[in-house]
Order: C-alpha cells, then structure tokens, then sequence
C-alpha cells in the first residue's frame, strides 16, 4: 500500500500539470483538454470495476491485483511510446542556478527566519501532539501532515516576489475549501448512500435486484455521457461573454451537487413514510452529483495551472489533491454522524450547508476575480473559430 501511494503521489499532481502544459496561456480549451482528461480517469474507472470484478470473481484477488499491475505497465509503455507528441511539455531538467528551481529544504530553512510563522508553526504542531494524545495515533499524524502542509504554504508565499502571484495564490488557497466541502459532500456516495441503498432502497428491476456495487458506476458513465456536454455549455457562455470564470464553475458545482442531495432528502422521507424508497431518486442524486462534479473538479485542476507559479504548479496540484483527501476524510465523519442524527438530518443539512457555501463564493466572486488579476480574461480574446472542436493542443505547440 505505501508503494501505491507513493506511486499515486508521484502520478497524478504530475500527469495533471502536464495537461496544463499542452497549452498556451490563455487557450480557451485548457478547460475542454482537463473534460477530456476526466473522461479518460472515468472511462478507466468504469472498465475497472466491471472487468476487474469479473476477474476477482473467477480467479480470486491475486488474478485482480496481477491484471491491475500489467495495464499499468501497459499505460507506462504507451506513454513512453508517445513521448514524441509531449515534446517541451513535462520535460524539466533540475539546474541549481535556476531561479525557477525549488528548494524544499530552503523553504523549510526559512521557516526559522521569520518568528511569527515559526510561532504559528509550533502551535499548530502542539494542537497536532495533543491531539493524537486525546483522538489517537491517526488523528495526530492527520494534524502533524496538515502543519507540515501549513509550513510549507506559508514559506511559499513568502517567496513569491510579485503581488500578482501572492493574490493568485490566496485565491487557489480559497478555491481549496470549496475542494474540501465538495469532496466531503460528495464521497457521501462511497459510504452513508452506499449503505442506504444496501438497506433502504428497492433494487429491484423486472425480477431482477441490481446489486448496491452496480450503483457505483453511474457517476463515472454519466461522467462520460456529460463532460463534454457541460465542457462545450461553459465555452460557449464564455463566448458570448457571459460569466464563466473558474470560481463562478466551482461554486455553482457545489450548488447543484448540494441540490442532489435534495432527492436524498426525497428518499429519507419516503422511506420513514412506507419501509423503503424508490432507487429513482438515488439515479437523480448521483446524476445532479455528477454534474456539479463536472463543474468543479476538472475545472480546479485547470484553475490550479492558470494561477500557480510554474515552478510551484505540480506542487500545488500535490496540494489540491491532499485537499481532496481531506475532504473524503470529512466525508467519513459526516458519514458516522447518521447513526446519531439520521440519514434525513444528514441528508438535509449537507443540502442547505453547500448550498449556501455555493451562494456565498457567488457573492464574493467580484472581490476574488480581482485578485486573480485577469489570468483567465485572455481567453475571452480568441477568435471563435480557434475554439472549435476538443483537440488537445496545438500541433505547432511541441515544435
């Protein structure tokens, strides 16, 4: 497990900044390139759970590990392969004399340079101490890797040089907690509403009871249905110049994810009303999830390199996926809290909670776009016709 973790630390921030990479800055379609992208994760995903499934079922766990470990093998090879289509994108060679070159040992050096940030640092790590002494072991080394992340974000942001990036930066840092609240709303589906539809919902279709895992797949096929529908909706309120900037996306992703929520709701009642409920309305909350889903995850991913520093854009991809990560942690103790509360209380409390989370980010959203200072407004300023169709980069973009 630790080699897969490292494996998947070192795969995705990297893989995602070298999406960023296959365009210039301002193209339009570095959104589009990051739907397509997403596509191909869930594409994977789905095959996944179908095929390795089936694998596991007639040939044990060790067939499904076997068969995981030879794709991946298969997918290093093709990249290897293309390599002469990413030319110039991804291709970074280390030079201790550039200044574009990153220190880590240096950011943290300078930690003890400033006594207001080392202070800061230490506090939080005493609440990191103390809180594995009252919460345990797992707890303490959560806190004591969110003060190293802390450290770290506070170092950066005393390097950057211009105004420009430290506003940017704030705003990527802003952009984060809509992360965390989205991904900890949204994994509800891999824990309290899997085990709602395991014991609450009729399953049953013509004779035949679809299994709880089967429900797992709709949100990646309903990705691959839509990705591009809503990718192509947002590019074309940008076009006409309606308002389609990174964080309107975001918020209101949260906003209809929240709105899926509202058929749970649904579910709840009628299950308290007649001993079950309709799997209809399990279809509808994970399609609105996947929308909202559509609207933010991708998109942050493309925010991240359009607002990052180049040197710091893996970093603060490494930084969007530990956001992710404590979003599903979040997720897990929303989760537990329904053996108290009730799954209608939850249900209904995630529901107004990220709905006005979404409408107050809309509320701010002048003040935030200013401190982006116009790093998407370029992509208002190409021609419609450089917009057309998915192509992933421009041909002459590796020459």
């Amino acid at each position: 497990l630790g080699l897969v973790i490292l494996g998947v630390g070192l795969l995705k921030p990297n893989i995602s900044t070298m999406v960023g990479g296959l365009y210039r800055e301002g193209d339009i379609r570095r959104d589009k390139g990051f739907s397509i992208f997403y596509i191909g994760i869930n594409l994977g995903s789905l095959l996944a759970t179908l095929i390795v499934g089936l694998v596991v079922a007639e040939w044990g766990w060790h067939a499904g590990f076997g068969l995981a470990g030879i794709v991946m093998l298969l997918g290093l090879v093709n990249y290897i392969i293309g390599q002469k289509y990413l030319v110039h994108v991804g291709n970074f060679t280390p030079d201790k004399n550039d200044p574009n070159e990153i220190s880590y040992g240096k950011l943290y050096g300078n930690l003890f340079s400033s006594s207001k940030q080392l202070m800061f640092t230490v506090i939080l790590l005493i609440a990191s101490l103390y809180g594995w002494y009252e919460l345990g072991y797992g707890y303490g080394l959560l806190f004591i890797f969110l003060t190293a992340i802390a450290a770290l974000l506070m170092m950066i942001y005393k390097e950057l040089e211009s105004q420009v990036f430290k506003d940017r930066f704030m705003v990527l840092l802003l952009s984060f907690i809509m992360v965390i609240i989205f991904w900890g709303a949204f994994e509800q589906a891999g824990g309290l509403m899997n085990l709602y539809t395991e014991t609450n919902t009729r399953r049953v279709l013509f004779g035949w009871e679809i299994p709880t895992v089967m429900f797992q797949s709709l949100n990646a096929g309903f990705i691959i249905i839509f990705a591009t529908i809503v990718a192509s909706i947002w590019a074309k309120r940008q076009l006409k110049g309606k308002e389609a900037s990174s964080l309107f996306k975001m918020a209101l992703g949260i906003i209809i994810m929240g709105f899926g929520f509202l058929f749970m709701v649904f579910a709840a009642m009628e299950f308290e009303n007649s001993g079950s409920s309709s799997m209809i309305w399990l279809v509808l909350a994970y399609l609105f999830h996947t929308i909202g889903e559509l609207c933010i995850s991708p998109v942050a991913l493309s925010f991240i390199t359009k607002l990052a520093p180049v040197k710091y854009a893996s970093l603060m991809m490494g930084v969007y996926f530990a956001a992710t990560g404590l979003g599903n942690k979040v997720a897990g103790i929303v989760g537990e809290s329904a053996s108290e509360y009730g799954e209608y209380a939850i249900f209904f409390g995630i529901l107004i909670f990220t709905v006005v989370v979404g409408a107050l980010f809309i509320v701010l959203l002048k003040p935030l776009k200013r401190l982006t200072h116009g790093a998407e407004d370029n992509e208002r300023e190409m021609h419609n016709d450089e917009t057309e169709g998915f192509e992933l980069a421009d041909p002459d973009l590796n020459d």
